[in-house]
């Protein structure tokens, strides 16, 4: 258990990301549960085994009530169960005990986080919370569960080498040149520059997407341990911040998604937010897809310049969650 570090926090969704009144099956810390959304949008998750003979919750139906809220159903033998886990069983009118313990969730705006039970040993950040307030939600994307522990899943995302060979499809990246690292304990900055390799006007002309692909990509990555790596970009129509999300479904599967905001400076980012988006999701198929290609067990007899973000993971992860020296600050 404790490599999926119990006692930190994790974002299991956004409410845009629930449809109302369609259960939805989530995984923490070797747990499935089905989450849904009343006509209300109060969001409440369950675990998924129906305690009468383990069927799916998640693959049955919600029952709307008179009062805008709803019951998750079976759908073996359609027993309806409350948000407190309690039900009415066939031939009776009273409402049982509850049956299933409810998922505590911790709602922050539409953000929708929770502890799995655990008791807290790091604050949830409130850097979303600032964000949706200065930017606008375009959308969700990249939401896939890899088949990976959460350690190398952060690993990769800390690794300031990759991608000149993960992300050279598309983006073209040529080299990293990392600049600055500054380490404040479980929060910490990354800013490197990336030049890509242009494409031809021909190129262009039949991907018009490629137009928005620029010369040189500025990073600037703020992370917070272990869940949350957020890139901030600037593009001609406006700043993006693409918020990467991480989740320990069991020792050895890991979720992760992308929520994407914007601050237009023109209005054809609304007509361009969907191609962003799908940038974002080319990110995590590609990471995805280079953590399917590793022998993750490999001793590391070779050490590269722009290891400090792995390092910082390394760190944290064996002591958390406490912080100790070395500070990585370069």
């Amino acid at each position: 258990m404790q490599s999926m570090l119990p006692g930190a926090p994790w974002l299991l969704a956004h409410k845009s990301m629930l449809n109302v009144n369609q259960p939805q099956k989530i995984s923490l810390y070797g747990t499935d549960y089905v989450m849904w959304k009343d006509a209300k949008g109060d969001v409440f998750a369950l675990p998924n085994a129906c305690p009468h003979m383990g069927a799916m919750l998640s693959e049955g139906w919600c029952e709307p009530q008179a009062d805008g809220t709803s019951k998750v159903v079976c759908p073996f033998h359609a027993l309806a169960f409350a948000s407190q886990g309690c039900t009415i069983l066939p031939g009776s009118s009273k409402k049982t005990l509850p049956q299933l313990k409810p998922l505590e969730l911790i709602f922050q705006g539409d953000f929708i986080w929770s502890y799995g039970g655990f008791e807290p040993k790091v604050p949830i950040p409130t850097v979303l919370n600032e964000i949706a307030e200065n930017y606008s939600l375009v959308g969700h994307t990249g939401d896939l569960s890899i088949e990976t522990d959460l350690l190398t899943m952060l690993l990769i995302m800390h690794d300031y080498n990759h991608q000149n060979g993960t992300h050279r499809d598309l983006f073209r990246i040529t080299e990293v040149n990392f600049q600055q690292f500054i380490d404040n304990g479980l929060h910490s900055h990354a800013f490197y520059e990336m030049p890509t390799a242009p494409y031809g006007l021909l190129e262009k002309l039949r991907r018009p997407d490629l137009f928005l692909l620029p010369a040189q990509i500025k990073a600037h990555l703020e992370n917070y341990f272990p869940s949350l790596v957020i890139f901030y970009g600037e593009t001609s129509f406006g700043k993006v911040a693409q918020c990467h999300l991480f989740i320990p479904e069991a020792e050895n599967l890991t979720r992760t998604y992308v929520l994407l905001f914007a601050q237009p400076n023109h209005p054809v980012f609304k007509v361009l937010g969907k191609t962003f988006l799908n940038f974002s999701k080319v990110v995590v198929d590609q990471d995805a897809d280079i953590l399917g290609k590793l022998y993750a067990d490999t001793p590391q007899k070779i050490m590269l310049n722009n290891e400090v973000g792995m390092n910082w993971v390394r760190r944290n992860f064996k002591n958390f969650p406490n912080v100790v020296e070395p500070k990585l600050s370069r």
